[in-house]
């Protein structure tokens, strides 16, 4: 039986979201959208029926903690007091569990989960053991600490739970058994989120505040499985910042716009047919910043680079340049994302001033060079790095003529003009054939006809002669800024790291990405913003 929950809405008629049992649904949005006040407003809603775990929460774990009643400790888990009387429940639950702060009360309710699960195996132990004694005992029920110890073995099977009669301990393979209350941050969240869950009454609504706080990404979307899998007669509402893993979920989403007190929203379910995966869509409308699109998967350097920046954009990897130019072109024509402004920027792949003019109309900028790393050899960029390192005048001048010769010694080795030369006459065909428009064709003449007269415009061999003379005229005047335009070559940013910080190519990415993200240092940051390209809002 689903759950019904109606949102009051900014500027319509509430909005009725169903959530169903054994399953979640999401709501992101940015600081100051209301997120916490909608899931107290949830948590109001539903009455009894609801149990809501605030971002704002202790995890102090007291494995030591009085045993109690298996019932005073439910009742003090659900309405912050052991002794709450029928009927005067959610006034407890007002006055005690949240101290009359609903929306910013620190939540300190580990002990009553503890409590919890301790006397529930005293009493299923006890009944275990007069069953067996009687002669009765059929299939042993399996305890709230038993399922947790389960599916803690699943998601963290590098650390060991001891439950014991009154104590907890931990440990790891081949180690000693230390306390549970020595468990990291992490482990204790874990613990904590497994335990509400397997606590919560039958067929009600667990609303979980920032669930994602102190887990690992890693581990994150297991352990949401494996709650939900554990609780099929609950039905899950999450509150979130964290935008990749509510993207993640194949769960319904909303997103929250907007936030007017004493109680409204702008909200804004996120859609399906925008040519996006539910991923992304949910990315970009969770996003206050507008969207750029950039090549290549999202590695940690170029990501450092293009976020340090582009501050006032949020960045979104999309592969291919092909698939920044498509995502730029899908987000402007859709309908449901039109309110979302967007750009993209791709690599300079060789393409010429009329080419890049008409991606500019479109909203795509490109590099001034043929891959991001090469961002970092150009003399603009070097010249920082090695003042950074304290070199200056005569002395920095010839560590930068130190990298040209070795870049130039690297790029006319024999056979690599060669492969690049191929690389960009493939890519050149590729386009080529992108851009033949079949959808008019009537019969399988007008097709051969169109693609030879299209093909036939491409002198493969011209194309060939004329990146060649580009890279070689570069060579020749040790352009460097021409050749890494042209050239793209892994190995050129070894050569930076070697030249500009005397250290290997891992260790230097790590040193951009680090210093990308601090924000005392801004010498790099500058240099490269330079020669990047400027990027507007459409």
């Amino acid at each position: 039986m689903p759950f019904t929950f109606n949102v009051p809405n900014l500027s319509q008629e509430p909005v009725e979201i169903e959530l169903m049992p054994g399953s979640s649904t999401f709501f992101v949005g940015a600081n100051g959208s209301g997120k916490t006040r909608l899931a107290t407003q949830a948590e109001n809603q539903w009455g009894e029926k609801a149990h809501r775990i605030s971002a704002h929460r202790s995890l102090s774990l007291n494995p030591d903690v009085a045993k109690i009643s298996e019932q005073r400790a439910l009742t003090g888990l659900r309405f912050g007091y052991q002794n709450a009387g029928s009927g005067q429940e959610l006034d407890f639950r007002i006055n005690n569990r949240w101290g009359s702060k609903a929306e910013t009360s620190l939540l300190n309710d580990f002990d009553f989960l503890v409590q919890v699960l301790f006397a529930e195996q005293s009493n299923i132990a006890l009944q275990t053991h007069n069953a067996a004694h009687a002669g009765t005992l059929d299939k042993p029920v399996s305890t709230r600490f038993q399922k947790l110890t389960a599916i803690w073995d699943r998601i963290l099977p590098h650390r060991t739970l001891q439950i014991r009669g009154d104590d907890i301990k931990i440990a790891a393979a081949g180690q000693p058994s230390y306390s549970a209350a020595d468990m990291s941050d992490g482990e204790r969240a874990v613990f904590y989120m497994l335990g509400q869950v397997l606590a919560a009454e039958p067929n009600s609504v667990l609303i979980f505040d920032e669930p994602e706080l102190h887990i690992h990404r890693a581990i994150l979307s297991r352990l949401w499985d494996e709650a939900e899998a554990a609780r099929p007669d609950c039905a899950f509402l999450v509150i979130t910042h964290d935008l990749e893993f509510a993207a993640s979920r194949p769960s319904q989403k909303f997103v929250i716009r907007n936030y007017q007190a004493p109680g409204q929203w702008e909200i804004e379910q996120v859609p399906e047919g925008t040519g996006f995966s539910e991923e992304v869509a949910t990315l970009i409308l969770g996003s206050r910043k507008p969207i750029l699109f950039v090549e290549g998967t999202g590695t940690s350097l170029d990501l450092a680079i293009y976020r340090a920046c582009y501050p006032e954009w949020t960045i979104l990897p999309r592969g291919a340049c092909e698939n920044v130019i498509h995502a730029v072109a899908t987000m402007r024509r859709n309908t449901s994302l039109t309110r979302v402004t967007c750009a993209g920027l791709v690599d300079a792949d060789d393409y010429s001033d009329e080419d890049k003019k008409l991606l500019a109309k479109f909203g795509v900028g490109t590099l001034p060079v043929s891959e991001i790393e090469n961002l970092l050899l150009h003399p603009e960029v070097a010249t920082a790095i090695l003042e950074e390192e304290k070199f200056q005048s005569a002395e920095l001048e010839a560590k930068l003529g130190a990298l040209v010769d070795e870049v130039l010694i690297e790029v006319s080795r024999p056979g690599s003009i060669d492969e690049v030369v191929l690389r960009y006459c493939r890519r050149r065909i590729d386009r080529t054939l992108k851009k033949i428009d079949f959808k008019d064709v009537k019969s399988p003449g007008d097709l051969a006809a169109i693609y030879a007269e299209r093909t036939a415009a491409l002198d493969v061999a011209t194309v060939a002669k004329e990146a060649r003379d580009r890279i070689d005229d570069a060579i020749e005047r040790r352009d460097l800024p021409t050749l890494l335009a042209n050239f793209d070559n892994k190995a050129l940013l070894a050569l930076a790291a070697k030249h500009l910080k005397g250290n290997s190519k891992v260790a230097f990415e790590s040193w951009v990405i680090r210093t990308m993200r601090d924000p005392k240092l801004d010498k790099l940051k500058s240099a490269l913003s330079k020669i990047l390209p400027t990027i507007t809002a459409h």
